[in-house]
């Protein structure tokens, strides 16, 4: 099919890595659904790219109407009523120690970064059916390669996205719909900045204390936006692979959690000190 008539629907759109594969993938002659709760994201959208072949719409993806609505519309447009590529990537963080984190925020983060994509899921099958050779792609994290500290509640949101992923690759094979996902590492987007530490009375950090903190190398150096969107269009043209990690080397991690979940443990309160302070 002529890229021109290849569609992607994105959640989370508005920003960060959302917004960088709404751009690669326009770029690129794919029709493009956009969609968020920040509004003003959507309209910089748009001024960045115009309205051709570009479709935008604000969708709280908790809102199981709302998210059906938005892929009918957009999907009704699209040649056969059908849909290449649904990208879950809607998300959102709360940190620090888990007592300390309210019960209703870490129910949020539940909502948003495991329900909806469950959501998506039900939302989109339909109309990726239509389409052979479809994907389903989900923003996982590096912190579903192994449970992240004072990120309880998130990394398990995470964990769930992967294993959905892999259960659906299997099922979802009937239908000639793939399924993989990505696994980011530390990614320069706003989450950093905008998630509280509950710990440390709802601080948040500054860009520059993460570009202060972040390793210069190695697998948790701070990456791009645009890293996340290059595996996104990555991930559509390899259909063999079921999970894309940014960077690559992350997959270490998954692989020597295989061989030994407690020597991975051992390395990660070695790197946390402060996690055996309380």
């Amino acid at each position: 099919m002529p890229a021109a008539e290849k569609s992607i629907f994105i959640t989370g759109a508005g920003s960060g890595m959302g917004r960088e594969g709404a751009k690669l993938f326009h770029g690129r002659g794919w029709r493009v659904a956009a969609v968020d709760r920040n509004e003003a994201g959507l309209a910089s959208l748009r001024d960045d790219l115009g309205d051709d072949r570009l479709w935008t719409a604000r969708v709280d993806v908790t809102d199981r109407s709302s998210l059906d609505a938005a892929l009918a519309e957009f999907c009704g447009g699209n040649t056969d009523g059908g849909l290449d590529m649904m990208w879950n990537n809607a998300g959102i963080g709360e940190s620090g120690w888990f007592e300390d984190v309210p019960y209703d925020a870490a129910m949020r983060v539940v909502d948003v970064n495991f329900k909806a994509v469950l959501t998506g899921a039900y939302g989109a099958l339909p109309y990726l059916r239509r389409r052979p050779g479809s994907l389903m792609f989900s923003t996982s994290s590096s912190s579903a390669t192994y449970g992240m500290p004072q990120i309880a509640v998130y990394s398990a949101t995470k964990h769930a996205v992967k294993g959905l992923t892999e259960a659906l690759s299997v099922e979802w094979q009937r239908h000639g719909v793939r399924v993989a996902d990505v696994l980011p590492g530390l990614i320069d987007t706003a989450i950093l900045t905008e998630t509280p530490n509950h710990s440390a009375h709802g601080r948040t950090s500054t860009s520059t204390d993460i570009t202060a903190a972040a390793p210069k190398k190695g697998l948790f150096r701070l990456m791009p936006a645009s890293s996340v969107a290059d595996a996104a269009w990555a991930a559509y043209r390899h259909p063999r692979r079921l999970h894309w990690y940014v960077p690559d080397s992350i997959r270490w991690i998954d692989r020597l959690k295989g061989l030994s979940p407690e020597w991975v443990r051992g390395r990660i309160v070695k790197e946390l000190p402060t996690i055996t302070e309380r």
